[in-house]
């Protein structure tokens, strides 16, 4: 088979992957979320309170009141001055007094601030202090002082007004008297009584305007404003805004357990879903088993079950990328584990469920005789023999191969029982026996170890025609599907893509009862091969006991064939 013939499928990055990084990490959002709101409630508890009460005031217009030209506020006052003025020296001196306060007047005008509500002629005058009556009565002051302020300055304008008008008084009438004086002396018929009468009529109206003028200041009601709302004892403290810090922090939180998500999501390296696999490695997904799809390792799964479905699709897939001569397919994982055996097993299983001969070798060395169990229990067959007794030259490698008595077309080799058999699964015997049992019709899949653990795996790779990778969710990490591929390329097998799953949790303590029921038995040796000419007629015929033991790796001798194997 051309290994150009499976090419990766492209992978992209979707805003879907962004929320299954918030689905796998909502813990971590959560967490920093509730810390930054715990922080902001801290924060807030250690801030000092702040009360603050307005008093709202309305400026009449007095004295020489004016808008300079171009101010922001219209009208005959300019109000952003006002506001100035009332955080003036001057009227926080008067404020201070009104408060019988010891603070200097400067610190006083620091807790005043001052709005203008546009289109009005209003002040108003905001005290912020520690506690509720301080802010009230600080508000008061500064409005009432303000206003006291405004007025003095407003009688002081007009008692200027007064002495300039009182002068210009006193000089008219100084001159209306010479005037008159000279009248009284001149004869009727002089020619100088009309131009000092006219002086005389012109003084006398300046007289009367004055007056009129210094009646008017005299009699006015001086008056600089008034309080319109004054200052309200404060219920809770303005500042610090509980509400606002927590929604704060509740922010700060949420956007720092983003990003830490994010990290935790560029930093593990766990194979996480099947697109972590394609874009990772680039190598293509198989098939996938969702969470509902729990495998279990005391069966396959059923035909038409969800497992099992997949299944199906997954035999067709590797039956459509074999070739005509390719028999043998290995199975491998990527991390240690038993992901390669339950792949490994179902894919027997959906092989042997069309007809097709298929044999199942369980070539993962185990490590005790309780790591020997998930084949047999899969298939209800004996522990032992199996392949490392037969490398080992315990037993032949007809009493290894046994029937699966669910699954007619299939027969299972199980890892055995011998655990010092170390070595030999790279040994010329091996692959002596797994060319003699691919000689035969049908498939032969091999169960190997993981490419993390072992070469193991990478050696029977390149007995075999096609190879596919067992990827657990959770465990693999997507480095070791990388040099899984890599391993499997280097011997030249093709690579037919990645079978993912979720992880596995094998229970050895309930396994471990399977294998105490099942006995080690010898089976009956499989129905014989008919004869062709290149082939032996019965597998035990066929020298494979026949164990040359005087050498320190066990080779089993197998009887020259006449074709050449691919």
């Amino acid at each position: 088979m051309d290994a150009s013939q499976v090419a990766p499928r492209p992978a992209s990055t979707d805003i879907s992957d962004y929320f299954v990084m918030l689905r796998r990490h909502w813990w971590v959002v959560l967490l920093l979320v509730a810390i930054g709101i715990v922080g902001a409630l801290l924060y807030t508890t250690a801030q000092p309170k702040l009360y603050e009460s307005s008093t709202s005031v309305l400026v009449h217009p007095a004295g020489q009141d004016t808008n300079v030209v171009g101010g922001r506020t219209k009208g005959d006052i300019n109000l952003d001055t006002e506001a100035q003025l009332v955080r003036s020296t001057a009227v926080a001196a008067g404020a201070a007094e009104l408060m019988r306060a010891t603070t200097a007047p400067d610190e006083l005008a620091r807790n005043v601030t001052v709005e203008v509500p546009a289109n009005t002629a209003v002040l108003v005058i905001t005290y912020g202090a520690s506690g509720p009556a301080a802010a009230r009565a600080g508000s008061h002051a500064f409005a009432e002082a303000y206003l006291r302020n405004r007025e003095e300055s407003a009688k002081a304008d007009i008692d200027a007004q007064i002495a300039a008008l009182n002068a210009k008084v006193k000089q008219l009438s100084s001159a209306l008297t010479q005037v008159n004086s000279r009248l009284a002396q001149l004869p009727d018929s002089s020619p100088q009584r009309p131009n000092l009468e006219s002086q005389r009529s012109t003084t006398q109206n300046q007289l009367n305007n004055l007056s009129g003028k210094l009646n008017d200041l005299t009699t006015a009601t001086v008056t600089g404003g008034k309080i319109i709302s004054d200052a309200r004892l404060p219920e809770v403290p303005s500042k610090p805004d509980r509400v606002l810090n927590l929604a704060t922090g509740a922010m700060l939180g949420l956007l720092l357990g983003l990003g830490v998500a994010l990290a935790r999501e560029r930093l593990d390296r766990r194979v996480r879903t099947a697109g972590d696999v394609a874009r990772g490695s680039r190598v293509p997904v198989l098939a996938e088993l969702g969470q509902e799809e729990e495998p279990r390792f005391d069966d396959v799964f059923q035909p038409y079950a969800a497992g099992g479905r997949t299944f199906n699709r997954l035999r067709n897939e590797v039956v459509a990328s074999l070739g005509p001569d390719d028999k043998v397919v290995v199975v491998a994982g990527a991390s240690r584990g038993m992901a390669s055996t339950l792949v490994a097993a179902n894919l027997a299983a959906a092989l042997a469920r069309t007809g097709s001969d298929v044999i199942l070798v369980g070539a993962h060395q185990p490590d005790s005789v309780t790591d020997t169990a998930p084949l047999a229990s899969i298939f209800g067959v004996a522990p032992t023999p199996g392949l490392s007794d037969v490398l080992a030259g315990r037993v032949g490698l007809a009493e290894a191969v046994q029937p699966a008595p669910r699954i007619p077309s299939l027969r299972v080799v199980t890892t055995g029982g011998t655990a010092s058999a170390a070595g030999l699964m790279q040994s010329q015997g091996l692959r002596d026996a797994l060319d003699l049992l691919s000689a035969r019709p049908g498939y032969v899949v091999i169960e190997a170890p993981s490419t993390a653990s072992s070469a193991d795996a990478q050696s029977l790779a390149s007995f075999a025609d096609a190879a596919i990778i067992a990827v657990e969710r959770r465990r693999t990490r997507r480095p070791e599907v990388t040099d899984a591929a890599e391993q499997l390329r280097r011997v030249g097998t093709p690579l037919l893509g990645a079978v993912v799953l979720p992880r596995l949790n094998l229970d050895h303590q309930q396994v471990a009862p399977t294998i105490a029921r099942t006995p080690a038995r010898a089976l009956p040796a499989p129905p014989p091969i008919p004869p062709d000419g290149t082939e032996p007629a019965d597998l035990s015929s066929a020298g494979l006991a026949e164990v040359d033991l005087s050498t320190a790796t066990a080779v089993i001798r197998v009887p020259p064939r006449t074709g050449p194997r691919k």
